[in-house]
């Protein structure tokens, strides 16, 4: 394991402010999102939207590293570029999604486990020496009345702590992703109560399989009421209740927390992640920062809909939406920046 070159990477995706854009959409997730505004299910469109995305303006300043998919590491820009070359070119890290997706968990109903660690020391080892320097593992735990079990969440933490452990083998820092889901009837003191679960049997799963946690990244969901509860709380909530959960639960040496967006709008993500910033970030053991998908691509992709003129003003909504969420790293953030006028 090279310790010195983990740690290396782990600083440089947090340093300056910056944060992460996950671009990792399965091809099929990407699909079903350009066939609900229209665009055409194709590998070109596909390739297309990305290199829209990597090469926006100015990307750089506010991202600090991209996650791809197996799909997207291999493409290149339509004059040959290859994407990764773009990026290194920014200065902006490659990461790459290394799980293979969710599927039933035998003997647990509506449950979920992540697969993938078949071959993975090979594929990381290829990664790697494609230019790749971090990687992530999303695991997927649902609220309902009987669930999750510990079961599912076992076997889940003992998945994301074996992918973790090969990552660091090879030289990749590794994104630990357990995402609680926001679907459901639960109330934020569920969530919370769940979330911490969640997070002590990850940790303690780390802890058995000998990881380093000064080398890994942890990208947890927020603490929120589920889409459909009765009752919706405020921002100062969110914060609260995230911060109350991390602190009982994240060791200190985790040099970083980048949450997710997990569905909510991009505005209300940059919202809640600047409330913790601003009301914390003095205090706190780890950098709170972001690694957001739809949160940050979703306006641009509505915009971009698949038509080469609208590519530039695509790319000042992906930029503006970069912006915005490195001014919540800071505490910064406000409605007035969602202001156009002010940002003309």
């Amino acid at each position: 394991m090279n310790t010195q070159l983990l740690r290396e990477t782990t600083q440089e995706l947090l340093a300056d402010h910056k944060g992460l854009l996950a671009m990792d959409e399965s091809t099929e997730t990407c699909n079903k999102r350009f066939a609900k505004i229209g665009i055409a299910q194709t590998e070109e469109a596909r390739r297309a939207y990305r290199e829209l995305i990597i090469t926006t303006p100015g990307l750089n300043e506010s991202i600090s590293g991209v996650i791809l998919y197996d799909e997207t590491i291999r493409q290149k820009q339509k004059d040959g570029t290859p994407f990764l070359k773009v990026l290194s070119n920014a200065k902006i890290l490659t990461g790459i999604k290394v799980d293979t997706g969710v599927k039933d968990l035998a003997g647990h109903p509506e449950e979920k486990i992540t697969e993938g660690l078949d071959g993975l020391r090979g594929r990381l080892a290829e990664y790697f020496e494609m230019g790749a320097r971090f990687a992530k593992w999303r695991a997927v735990i649902a609220i309902g009345e009987r669930i999750p079990s510990r079961g599912c969440i076992e076997a889940n933490a003992q998945a994301l702590a074996r992918y973790a452990a090969l990552c660091q083998e090879i030289g990749l820092v590794p994104i630990v992703e357990p995402e609680v889901l926001m679907e459901g009837e639960h109330t934020l003191e569920r969530c919370g109560e769940l979330s911490e679960k969640v997070l002590r049997m990850i940790f303690e799963a780390l802890y058995g399989q000998r990881v380093m946690l000064e080398g890994i990244l942890l990208k947890p969901n927020m603490i929120l009421p589920g889409t459909s509860s009765y009752k919706q709380v405020t921002v100062e909530e969110v914060a609260n209740a995230t911060l109350r959960c991390l602190l009982r639960t994240v060791p200190a040496a985790v040099p970083g927390i980048a949450f997710l967006s997990g569905g909510q709008s991009a505005e209300l993500a940059s919202a809640r992640l600047n409330a913790l910033n601003l009301k914390f970030q003095s205090r706190l053991p780890w950098v709170l920062t972001f690694s957001f998908a739809r949160a940050i691509q979703q306006p641009a992709l509505e915009i971009w809909h698949g038509t080469s003129e609208n590519v530039s003003e695509a790319q000042k909504a992906l930029y503006h939406r970069a912006t915005c969420n490195r001014a919540a790293r800071r505490g910064e953030y406000t409605a007035l920046l969602e202001t156009p006028s002010l940002n003309s």
